[in-house]
């Protein structure tokens, strides 16, 4: 949900390349083409948690990759200039049950603006995502980075809004409809509780809307960007990934930036709550970006992406930690960018998000395999 996100469209240049992700597929910087690998890798002897790993699609930007509740199912979003999708738009797929049966992508959203961060309901007959159809029918503009100083700029679109649609891309109910950017939407196990990031109190904080009613809380209040969030297993935590200015300098350019509705947190950490956003705390203190948490089954560990080890900035891999950040643990090897994991609600299979085994260019594909503890 980082996420936005939340978050993996890459953008070469001559000397880095761009990703995004959820947070309307926001972009990291990462470095030069020259670090990804020579050969195509799609299992590394070193990822002993993965086994029956299975590339999921083949081509454009896939990210974002969530399970439905009965662990049947995936929402995504995609990005694919060569399938005239020039922005993201959200796709659901039936999980392959056998090695045999094919991955069938079809799109849900309209084709309309961007989109980002979907999620299934828990009837397993909806799902929730964010897009900025209302503002336009084009993908909205990409901010010039070059003004900035050729910054991480991310866009925070003021025409993002959370919409609640039926597995056949129709719309059923507009959940979000307040000035500002409204997006990175995930549900709490029971169903009953829309998480989301907001900007519609002046600060990028974290909200809670009980989808009965509609009646919604903000539950972070630090400056600083807060998105990408996620319940626990068990519905009594939040987890998400932050970006903290801290010096006179820093929140003043923080200020200045989202006076444009733009943000560029370079440095972000894993940080953990009660569901009601009490006993708000920072969990990580590796530095740079540390993004894209989620609980594992057990409610006690998390799994999050790290670029941490390479003052670089590149790659990003998987690792796993304890609630307190102590027992860090390296999950997954690709030379380029390992993101958003995901696990089943059964704690079987786990999904992801990786460059490995793209042929060389520069795709990010989905990834599923069942877990080994």
């Amino acid at each position: 949900m980082l996420p936005d996100n939340h978050f993996m469209k890459y953008i070469f240049t001559t000397k880095a390349y761009l990703l995004s992700f959820c947070f309307s597929f926001l972009t990291l910087s990462v470095f030069a083409q020259s670090h990804l690998p020579a050969a195509d890798t799609l299992h590394y002897p070193e990822e002993i948690h993965f086994k029956n790993l299975r590339q999921l699609t083949f081509g454009g930007d896939n990210a974002e990759a969530y399970f439905s509740f009965d662990g049947k199912w995936l929402v995504f979003q995609k990005t694919n200039p060569k399938e005239n999708l020039a922005c993201d738009q959200i796709f659901i797929a039936k999980v392959p049950a056998s090695p045999s049966e094919k991955f069938e992508p079809k799109m849900i959203s309209s084709g309309k603006g961007r989109t980002t961060c979907a999620a299934f309901t828990k009837d397993g007959k909806h799902i929730i995502y964010a897009s900025t159809h209302l503002g336009g029918e084009e993908c909205p503009p990409v901010p010039d980075r070059s003004k900035y100083g050729n910054k991480y700029i991310w866009p925070l679109y003021d025409s993002y809004d959370i919409f609640l649609a039926d597995l056949n891309g129709k719309i059923i109910k507009q959940l979000t409809n307040t000035p500002g950017y409204d997006a990175e939407g995930t549900l709490s196990p029971d169903g009953k509780t829309l998480l989301f990031t907001s900007t519609r109190d002046g600060d990028i904080d974290l909200y809670i809307m009980d989808l009965k009613s509609g009646k919604t809380k903000r539950i972070t209040n630090q400056i600083g960007y807060d998105g990408g969030a996620w319940f626990s297993p068990d519905g009594n935590k939040i987890i998400w990934r932050a970006s903290r200015p801290k010096t006179e300098t820093e929140i003043k350019e923080y200020k200045e930036l989202l006076k444009e509705n733009l943000v560029a947190p370079t440095n972000m950490e894993v940080w953990v709550s009660n569901a009601d956003g009490s006993n708000a705390r920072q969990v990580s203190n590796f530095g740079q970006a540390n993004w894209a948490p989620a609980y594992m089954p057990d409610n006690k560990h998390i799994i999050f992406a790290s670029n941490h080890e390479y003052k670089r900035g590149f790659p990003f891999n998987l690792y796993t930690m304890n609630e307190d950040g102590s027992g860090l643990k390296k999950i997954s090897r690709d030379k380029g960018f390992d993101a958003f994991p995901m696990f089943s609600a059964d704690g079987k299979k786990i999904v992801f998000c990786s460059n490995r085994n793209n042929g060389g260019t520069r795709d990010t594909n989905i990834f599923i395999a069942d877990w080994i503890d």
